[in-house]
């Protein structure tokens, strides 16, 4: 897909890569198919470089993503289109792709949602790791307004971040809450004034991206994984991962540059 037409702009900037949805005409909707294996296309591609330490996505314009194409769906046209059997193999094929690239992903990624996150915009800041929020920020999980469910594993995802009962409220309710009470709840962890998210997404990559990427990944994978394992499992796997890392040339470096600080004066 050519620059001019693409859904996504990557930028990279010394180990963090920036997805942008950089179709602010449209609200950054997800109109058709293809866009959803565009962003899952660039998610997959940033996780496989080992360069990569942090993944940031964040939208072009007034809004993070408003959703899906609200005329395309009353034209029964893009991933709406065709009969029952069609429209479930088309998500699928093309929707689920990008919440499977998100959850797979090892490398950690932050959302900064600078506006309007409705729908299948709010379920893609749901699965990144950290979301932060512009002050003018909205989030609705508006598909029960449409008469449709969370087609994109939302609904998987959000009572692990807010719980079952708040979930359900959102969900039910189809409302869109604010930045400061998607705070409140834990849909966030940060709300910056609009002028200054950018910025504020900036600092939280750098802080994060200091770090050695093997160790950052490994540690994404077993905050990911403790919520299906045993504590058993889970501490067979620390111990698998915490002899590799010992083991490595950045833990090395690491530490004696830890060890040298000690010596310093403050």
């Amino acid at each position: 897909m050519d620059g001019a037409s693409a859904f996504v702009r990557r930028d990279d900037d010394d180990g963090v890569v920036t997805l942008t949805l950089n179709h602010p005409d449209t609200l950054n909707r997800f109109s058709d198919g293809s866009q959803f294996l565009e962003l899952a296309a660039h998610v997959r591609r940033a996780n496989a470089d080992p360069a990569v330490r942090v993944l940031l996505i964040t939208g072009a314009g007034k809004a993070f993503c408003a959703g899906g194409d609200l005329r395309h769906m009353a034209e029964r046209e893009g991933f709406s289109a065709g009969d029952v059997a069609q429209v479930q193999a088309r998500y699928r094929e093309t929707v689920h792709q990008l919440p499977a690239a998100l959850a797979e992903a090892d490398v950690p990624t932050i959302a900064a949602v600078n506006g309007a996150a409705y729908g299948v915009g709010c379920d893609l800041a749901c699965f990144c790791d950290i979301r932060i929020a512009a002050e003018s920020a909205r989030f609705s999980v508006s598909f029960a307004r449409l008469g449709i469910v969370a087609g994109d594993g939302g609904a998987w995802m959000l009572p692990r971040l807010v719980g079952r009962s708040k979930a359900m409220e959102l969900a039910f309710t189809a409302e869109s809450i604010d930045a400061r009470e998607a705070l409140r709840i834990g849909l966030v962890s940060d709300v910056a004034p609009d002028d200054r998210l950018g910025q504020r997404a900036a600092q939280l990559a750098r802080k994060i991206a200091r770090h050695p990427s093997a160790a950052l990944r490994m540690h994404k994978r077993l905050l990911r994984d403790a919520e299906q394992h045993t504590l058993a499992t889970h501490l067979d796997v620390v111990a698998a991962f915490q002899a590799i890392a010992h083991a490595s040339e950045d833990h090395l470096r690491a530490v004696r540059d830890a060890v040298g600080a000690l010596g310093k004066p403050r």
